[in-house]
């Protein structure tokens, strides 16, 4: 089984070779699936592939592959674990994430893009006390996105969502705001703000302050995405480090058929 796990690690590694197209700066062809953890509205065409790759603290990465299946429709399959840079023994996680996505309503100049989705795939430590992540997984949620003329372009991102992870106690809804920032052609800057209600009860590993993120994207030759991300900002956690964390963030985007 261990080997199978890494076997698609590797996999979706060397798939980073292959596929290209950056979604960071005006001149971006694609939208963005999440902002740095919280999922928006945007969604792969039908007919393009999306490799993405974070990595995390302690020797974390997450790796994570989409397929727009259908107009309209995007499906993703995740995986990573703990201490997978770093020396000593990788902590796989249990399962693979699941991630669906279907667009309810296309942006007009009146009325955001909706869309609602599905995702299991968390991150950070994963406990198996509480059956939870670190950062819960979004789980069921609805997102909306409004984008603006405003020195290139103003996105304004929302969602709601209900995690499945719900063992500690916390079992209510979650909500999130966030905004990305084009400045040129090719970079844009992001920040969210995860409200983490479903976080802060019971045997919650959140402080009740909420999880506020940056991010810095950078389509970089042919459209390949990197960016840096810093999260934890108010410093919410209760375990491992309550310091503001940084990250590493990969995307590559091109049509398979």
């Amino acid at each position: 089984m261990k080997k199978i796990k890494l076997l698609f690690v590797v996999v979706l590694f060397s798939s980073f070779g292959v596929f290209a197209q950056g979604s960071a700066g005006t001149n971006a062809k694609f939208e963005y699936r999440s902002l740095i953890d919280l999922p928006t509205a945007g969604i792969l065409e039908k007919g393009f592939v999306g490799v993405t790759m974070d990595v995390l603290p302690n020797g974390g990465v997450i790796s994570k592959l989409e397929v727009g299946v259908f107009e309209n429709f995007s499906f993703g399959i995740s995986f990573g674990g703990m201490n997978i840079i770093g020396t000593g023994p990788v902590t796989w996680d249990k399962l693979p994430g699941v991630n669906i996505r279907a667009r309810l309503l296309d942006e007009t100049q009146s009325m955001p893009a909706l869309t609602i989705g599905f995702d299991s795939q968390g991150k950070g430590k994963y406990f198996d006390n509480l059956n939870r992540y670190e950062i819960k997984s979004p789980g069921f949620y609805l997102a909306a996105a409004k984008n603006f003329d405003f020195l290139g372009y103003l996105s304004v991102h929302g969602v709601i969502n209900y995690s499945l992870e719900r063992k500690d106690g916390d079992k209510d809804l979650d909500f999130g705001v966030g905004v990305e920032k084009t400045l040129g052609k090719r970079i844009s800057l992001m920040a969210e703000y995860d409200f983490a209600t479903n976080d802060n009860t019971g045997k919650a590993l959140g402080n009740g302050n909420g999880y506020l993120n940056f991010g810095l994207r950078w389509s970089v030759g042919q459209g390949f995405t990197v960016g840096l991300d810093l999260r934890n900002m108010l410093e919410n956690k209760k375990i491992n480090s309550n310091k503001a964390d940084r990250g590493i963030f990969v995307e590559y985007v091109k049509a398979i058929f």
